[in-house]
């Protein structure tokens, strides 16, 4: 599967505008953030320098792209209002833009559900992917400046995103805010941000602590315990299936960081994983992978849920080898076994989007840049997916 992910990335950064570089790159957050995690996951596996490169390429395409305005923006510059000489030494600290590409809705405009969609603005979640993609970058490379970025982007996704309804009612969040965090687009709260939020804390926060550099690097022990309260009775249960994968994938984080101590509440681990074989028993039930016609699935959607079930069978692997790790009597065994049972989900989802018919339809086409960067992460996960 190696060489696929390695056609297929290599495929995206000449379409995007990555290599070679063009003056007008098709930069989107999200499926940036799964890119540069493939590039390194790939130069792990390969030694091949370019895939490294790559990875560095586009976390300073993205920034210089999607860390400043707009083109058709009034508003130039970096979105932090830092000059051009800080800017680029924070480059997240403002925040990123989504990379949508109709420009974001202005206060007092009306609302169109529809249209929102292909707004600009930011969010969490995307954040979240990027915070996770910087610090993989600074572990790969040993380079720290990459995590504090990270770290920054932390605190002010936190601040910007986070709010109580009323003075003495539990903080929210908002889905969407707009490009410059001032106010929201869309006041919703998306159902697994708080958990992707509180684990990539904890994920950022136990690389601070093992890093030498980190003597002037913010703490997000505040954001963990922010986060934490507003996790608190979250219904996690979901039948989308990038949402199950979402939950796995996390999930698969939260045993890496109890494996090395730096997770400070292993109880919520078997919530997620009941969350999880809900969401799994009832899409397997359904049989929603297995619709024939490709144009009438999202392959992203898809393939989100491929990643977690690889996640999970890496995760039963590390669970058997570090017993102790995990407390006694837990239902962590019976849990793995039961996820295990969905585990064939993971190679038909992949065959199917293999195929070549299957990248030739519409549904494929529509969404072509995600699609691709994500079937080579369910390729070759190990960069998505590590966190050492």
């Amino acid at each position: 599967m190696l060489p696929m992910a390695c056609e297929l990335m290599l495929e995206f950064a000449a379409l995007s505008g990555l290599s070679p570089a063009r003056p007008d790159p098709q930069r989107y957050l999200w499926t940036d953030a799964f890119a540069v995690c493939n590039f390194l996951g790939l130069y792990r596996e390969t030694k091949e320098e370019q895939y490294r490169k790559l990875a560095l390429d586009l976390v300073h395409q993205v920034h210089f792209t999607l860390g400043r305005h707009r083109p058709d923006d009034q508003r130039k510059g970096w979105i932090s209002g830092l000059d051009e000489k800080k800017g680029p030494e924070h480059p997240a600290i403002g925040g990123l833009r989504i990379g949508k590409e109709i420009n974001e809705r202005k206060p007092g405009d009306p609302y169109d559900a529809s249209l929102e969609w292909d707004r600009d603005g930011q969010y969490y979640h995307y954040l979240i992917k990027w915070m996770h993609a910087l610090a993989s970058v600074g572990q790969v490379t040993g380079d720290p400046e990459y995590t504090k970025w990270a770290m920054e982007l932390a605190k002010t996704a936190h601040a910007g995103f986070t709010y109580a309804p009323s003075p003495k009612a539990r903080k929210r969040m908002y889905w969407k805010m707009s490009i410059d965090l001032s106010y929201a687009l869309v006041p919703s709260m998306g159902q697994h941000d708080p958990l992707d939020g509180f684990v990539t804390y904890c994920e950022l926060q136990a690389r601070a602590d093992q890093s030498k550099a980190q003597r002037d690097w913010p703490s997000l022990s505040d954001e963990i315990a922010g986060m934490a309260r507003i996790c608190e009775g979250q219904q996690l249960t979901t039948d989308d299936p990038l949402g199950i994968g979402g939950l796995l994938v996390d999930a698969y984080k939260m045993a890496q960081l109890i494996v090395k101590g730096s997770f400070p509440y292993p109880g919520l681990l078997p919530e997620v994983l009941d969350a999880s074989l809900s969401g799994l028993d009832y899409y397997a039930m359904t049989a929603a992978a297995r619709r024939p016609a490709a144009d009438y699935r999202l392959a992203f959607r898809e393939l989100g849920l491929s990643i977690g079930l690889h996640a999970a069978g890496e995760m039963k692997e590390l669970i058997n080898q570090n017993p102790s790790a995990f407390e006694k009597g837990s239902s962590l065994t019976s849990q793995m076994e039961h996820l295990m049972r969905h585990y064939p989900l993971q190679t038909e989802i992949e065959t199917f989007w293999l195929e070549g018919r299957s990248r030739e339809s519409v549904g494929w086409a529509a969404h072509r840049f995600i699609n691709m960067v994500m079937l080579a992460t369910s390729l070759a996960p190990d960069g998505f997916l590590y966190l050492s």
